[in-house]
């Protein structure tokens, strides 16, 4: 079957809260600060960064791994020094498929950044960067309410189409969960457990046996994260 990957980058920058290593007047220089006033940044603006990773992120290596149809994030720690320079590059997912190794690749060859500000001082920092996968099987779509994500405890809706399939000829079942028909192609979807991906298994039922069409692999998150809004299509 052939598979499409669609990159999504999610530029979003952003550090836990913490106090700095050392606290003394005169020591920031000297430490490496979770929180700055002012967060180290990749020079130009966000599109700027956006066009780096698009130009330099190889998209097709969780293709090239076998990675199953899915959405998939990708975190990297890293620390931007007083002098801009990139250091210590940890990731904090082990999703595999090469995602993580291909990450840390292109934070490496990303050059220099413009180092965070603390009570007017540029200092060293932390700095955590997500950046999205998303393989998706030709004729084949799984929508939720957030991209790609299932809430832990609560009822997830999701849809599922299939080229050349009516919604009543879609079926499907889950490794990690519940999932239970609820017409037109919809689902509803239960989890517990956030240290596992979903992998949901959508069919083909109008066949003896149900043929397996497509596996695809979902982002599990805590239920403080659910959203209030925005839905999936009725």
């Amino acid at each position: 079957m052939l598979l499409k990957i669609f990159p999504y980058l999610i530029i979003t920058f952003f550090l836990q809260l913490s106090s700095a290593a050392q606290k003394e007047p005169g020591s920031l220089k000297d430490s490496i600060f979770e929180y700055t006033e002012v967060e180290a940044c990749y020079p130009g603006d966000e599109n700027s960064w956006k066009k780096y990773l698009q130009r330099t992120l190889n998209a097709n290596v969780p293709l090239d791994h076998n990675a199953p149809a899915g959405y998939y994030t990708v975190y990297v720690r890293f620390i931007v020094s007083s002098s801009g320079s990139v250091t210590d590059i940890v990731p904090l997912t082990k999703l595999g498929y090469g995602m993580e190794q291909e990450v840390v690749r292109i934070i490496k060859k990303s050059g220099d950044w413009t180092p965070g500000m603390h009570k007017d001082q540029k200092v060293s920092s932390y700095h955590t960067q997500p950046v999205k996968f998303v393989v998706m099987d030709e004729g084949v779509d799984i929508e939720s309410a957030v991209l790609g994500k299932l809430f832990v405890g609560i009822d997830n809706l999701i849809e599922i189409s299939v080229a050349k399939l009516k919604p009543e000829e879609i079926d499907a079942t889950i490794e990690n969960g519940t999932i239970t028909p609820i017409g037109n192609g919809k689902f509803n979807v239960r989890v517990t457990d956030t240290t596992k991906r979903a992998l949901i298994t959508v069919l083909n039922n109008t066949l003896i046996r149900n043929k397996e069409i497509n596996k695809n692999s979902l982002e599990i998150c805590p239920q403080r994260e659910a959203p209030d809004a925005d839905k999936p299509k009725q």
